[in-house]
């Protein structure tokens, strides 16, 4: 039995060495194609504890472990802390989902960032909706629910402990059944988009001039984040 980790932010490969230098924790779609190719067809399981992230990144996780499900060895899901937006389709990748009686789940529509003309924002709204159409059949197939069913969770931005989740047909199993489900959390992109290429050409200045960045640069870098 092999374990996956899926911790943290769901990020591109690109973005990865960022959220790395900065010492925030995530997993990208190489990580995971990098621990498969080593484990010789054994059965994995993902221990999952993460709020989401990138929807590319998260499309390339859930497409590579269904891809390992179907043809090598079987998957089992454990969310040991929470499984939202892009996490919690990544745990639908697998043959079985069991969840702490502390853990939590979340489920949501598509979002994004856009700027542009009204064909613009035209374009990008079709986008989203195909997005979501997209993960309304994937929990519907999950669940037995409708897809109307699903979609309005959706739009309310449910969040199940691991006791709703079961009943709802997203988890199969709640380890330590003998102990109560709570739910408290939250969850959001720990470094934003527009962030990203500003600290990846620090990165590189780093490593061209051979010196680290002092500490008081990173506080201001982090501080930058939250603004």
């Amino acid at each position: 039995m092999t374990t996956i980790p899926i911790k943290g932010t769901i990020v591109s490969n690109d973005y990865k060495e960022v959220y790395d230098w900065l010492g925030y924790d995530n997993v990208s779609p190489k990580d995971v194609s990098d621990i498969l190719k080593g484990v010789n067809g054994q059965d994995v399981t993902l221990e999952i504890n993460s709020p989401g992230g990138y929807i590319s990144a998260g499309s390339e996780i859930y497409t590579v472990l269904r891809e390992y499900r179907e043809y090598t060895g079987n998957i089992t899901a454990k969310i040991v802390g929470q499984a939202c937006s892009a996490a919690s389709w990544i745990a639908l990748a697998a043959d079985k989902v069991i969840m702490s009686p502390t853990a939590q789940m979340m489920i949501h529509r598509a979002s994004t960032d856009v700027s542009g003309n009204i064909d613009d924002l035209s374009s990008a709204a079709n986008a989203v909706n195909e997005m979501d159409q997209a993960y309304v059949d994937l929990y519907s197939k999950k669940t037995g629910k409708t897809p109307d069913e699903i979609y309005q969770m959706m739009a309310k931005t449910t969040w199940m402990n691991a006791k709703t989740a079961v009943e709802n047909g997203f988890a199969d199993e709640i380890m330590f059944e003998n102990e109560p489900a709570v739910v408290n959390a939250d969850g959001d992109l720990v470094v934003k988009p527009e962030m990203i290429s500003k600290i990846k050409n620090l990165l590189h200045e780093e490593k061209n001039e051979e010196k680290p960045v002092k500490s008081q640069e990173k506080e201001n870098l982090a501080l930058l984040l939250w603004e």
